[in-house]
Order: structure tokens, then sequence, then C-alpha cells
């Protein structure tokens, strides 16, 4: 889609926030003359119609998952974030196209909100379709990375013995099932083995393990996953159910929700401004695999925080909020077996402990939601990119959003290093 560009008004007060003079992309379909309306429980995920409102107002869609949103407060005092006087003139490319702008990408993509942060200051900051810094963004499987890294507190904190570990050990429901014969490692890993055909169409294996959990939890969920077809740890295979999975290891392991536990673990450590809100169905456990919302701008103290390997550069005091060892080890490819490499887990990402790494020597890394949530991470240049969408389709590559954000990405990197 291409619309012509748009002209910018830059906000009083020297903020970076930019604001479009034309019509941002698809806003027809995306309902703009019904003011974005929020959708159902029913219809939430797929109608284009309500994605703009219920990805931002996901949290009170009444009745979803059976339960509600469980809180993490923010914190007393939040990480500040300053603003870089002027945007920098990022360029990037794709195809026969060079040269092309922050505004093109833009005019160009269904992006609600596009934060990019570099040592800890705003550089760009974007908003379309009426949202602003104050809406709650959708993570979708962006979730995951934090279930991840809950794991790895509980670990350090020696809640969880090893990663050897059976998930039956902490998850005694899941006894007698597939995944309580999982280990936690290869559940991070996402290489249990099991059957499980992820499409969003609502009639694969996700639906059906969804259906079940929703009835009983994800342990009533994880015994209609029956059929392994490869050993244990042998290769990737994407499956949202894992995360639930861990999410079950970590309650057992703690005693706690991964809301309750990440609290004052993570979320007021980093430094958040808002409270996180993570929809749980009516057990009070949350869907992990998905389903937290939060600002776009603690998405980026979250990117920050894992740019800086856990810690926070202006407070040495509070020491590593997450465990760096496991910072790295979650991110860097080089450190699981081959069969989670680049080009060999996906024809081009590679999949770590619950996150997404790149191709290259140099360490990088994306948490990825469908429809085009992402945040990614090059810890080298400290710099971070959130991008929170309403693509029209779930999968970011059956439209020119997965390249093109990939572009966008490669052209920031290069911005001011090398890939």
């Amino acid at each position: 889609m291409r619309v012509a560009h748009s002209v910018w008004l830059v906000l009083i007060g020297g903020c970076l926030s930019l604001t479009a003079a034309l019509a941002a992309p698809d806003e027809a379909a995306l309902c703009k003359d019904q003011g974005y309306p929020v959708g159902t429980q029913r219809n939430w995920f797929f109608d284009e119609c309500v994605r703009v409102g219920s990805f931002t107002h996901h949290a009170e869609i009444p009745g979803l998952m059976g339960g509600r949103a469980n809180a993490m407060a923010p914190a007393a005092q939040p990480l500040e974030l300053p603003q870089a006087a002027q945007e920098p003139a990022y360029r990037w490319g794709i195809s026969h196209e060079s040269g092309l702008s922050i505004d093109d990408y833009m005019n160009r993509q269904r992006v609600m909100a596009l934060l990019v942060i570099k040592d800890g200051v705003i550089q760009v900051e974007r908003y379309q379709y009426g949202r602003n810094a104050s809406h709650r963004f959708l993570s979708n499987s962006m979730a995951k990375t934090i279930t991840a890294m809950a794991v790895g507190l509980a670990l350090r904190e020696g809640r969880i013995e090893s990663l050897d570990d059976r998930a039956d050990r902490y998850a005694p429901t899941l006894a007698g099932t597939l995944y309580g014969e999982t280990t936690v490692r290869h559940l991070l890993r996402m290489s249990s083995g099991a059957k499980f055909d992820e499409r969003y169409d609502g009639k694969d294996d996700l639906a059906r393990y969804g259906m079940a959990a929703y009835r009983g939890g994800a342990a009533e969920g994880a015994r209609v996953i029956t059929e392994r077809l490869h050993a244990q740890g042998e290769r990737f295979n994407y499956a949202s159910a894992e995360t639930d999975m861990l999410a079950l290891v970590l309650q057992g392991a703690t005693g706690e929700t991964l809301s309750s536990y990440l609290q004052t673990r993570l979320w007021q450590p980093m430094g958040a401004e808002t409270s996180g809100l993570w929809r749980a169905g009516a057990n009070g456990l949350e869907r992990a695999s998905g389903n937290f919302n939060a600002t776009a701008r603690d998405y980026a103290r979250l990117g920050m925080l894992l740019a800086n390997d856990g810690t926070r550069a202006d407070r040495p005091d509070l020491g590593e909020i997450l465990p760096r060892d496991f910072v790295l080890e979650a991110t860097d490819w080089k450190r699981h077996p081959s069969a989670f490499a680049p080009l060999r887990a996906t024809p081009y990402y590679g999949y770590g402990y619950q996150v997404w790494t790149f191709p290259g020597q140099q360490r990088r890394f994306a948490l990825l939601g469908v429809y085009g949530q992402a945040i990614f991470v090059d810890p080298s240049q400290k710099l971070v990119m959130v991008h929170l969408a309403a693509n029209a389709t779930a999968k970011a590559g059956q439209t020119s959003m997965g390249r093109e954000m990939g572009a966008l990405w490669y052209g920031l990197v290069t911005h001011q290093g090398r890939w």
C-alpha cells in the first residue's frame, strides 16, 4: 500500500511525537468512522474493524478468557526517558526503493506506535489511528519473552533448581501429559516435539488447545496435546501452549502468578511508568503466551533493560534486575544447539529462550507478536525499536510489513554502525 507523504508537525514543547496531517494507512478498513471500536470476546482477534480498538483496550474486554486482567503496579520513581532535540535522519530501503524515511514507513504500514531509543534517549516517537503515549498496547507473543525472564529469575532464586527438570516436578497438574514430561529448557526453546500447528485461523491446534484451556485452565489444555512427533530438544516448533506451561511451572515453583512475581522483581525495578495488565483465565493464572498490555514507553523500558543485559545504566545500585547470564543465554544463538540457530530453526530467525535471534555474529534479538508487534534489540549499540501495529494478517510476513519492518530495523542499525 502507498499513501502520499504526510506533512508532519512537531508538537510544541520539543516533543518528538508527530501527528500525521493526512490519513494513516487503511483507516476505513480499521473503522475510523466508528471511532476505532473495541471488539468482544468473539471477534477481537480476527475482525480488523475492531483491531486498533481491541489492541489498545484488550484488558477491558468483558469476559475475555473467562477471567480478568492482573495488574503489575508501576515504579514509585519511573525511569526517565529523555527525548532527542531533533529526530535523526534515519533511512531505509526495500527492493528498488532507497532513501526512505520514517514518514514513508508510517505512511505505508498500519503502525499504531513506533519508538526508537538509543543510549536511553528517545530518537523517534510516532503514533497513528488516534493512539498516544497513554494507551496500553497488546503484546501478543512478545509476552513470551517476559515469561522466560520470570523463569530466569526463579532459577536465580533457586525456586527452579534446574532447567533440565521436568515440568511436572513444579506443576503437578501436568502429570501424565506430554508437556509434563518435557523439561523446562525444552519448553523455553519450544522443542517439546509435540505435534502442534499454529496458523491463527481458528481451526488449528492453537484453537483446540485454547478452547480446552478456556474451559479448565492451561493444565486442561495440555491434555488435548497428545502426539509427540520428535524427541524433545531435537527441533524448534512454534507452539504458544508451551509458554502457558511455563506459567504453570512458575506458579508451582514460586506460589505466585506471573504478575505477582514480576511486579517487584521486574516491572518496578526497571522503572515502569504505568501499570502493566495481563489477562488471566478464571483460575487467576495469566495466559502467558500473549495477552500482556503496556504503554509503548514501558515496552521501550523493557527493551532498554534487555539491551543492558538486565541492568539499568542509571541505577547500578540495583544490580542485576534480570540475571545477566540467563539474559545472555536466552538471546545469543551461539549458546544453543545448531537446530535453533538462525537460518536453521526458521528460514531467517533463530530461537533462544522464548526470543527470536538474528543471523550474524553480532548478538541481536527480537520479541515478536502477531499482527506486527515487535521489540528489536541491539545490545552493542544500546538500540531499541518498539513497533506496535494492526497489520492486515496475523503473520506479518504475509504482507509487506514483515520485510519492511526488517528493512527499517536494518536502516536503524546501520545508521551509525555496521550490521
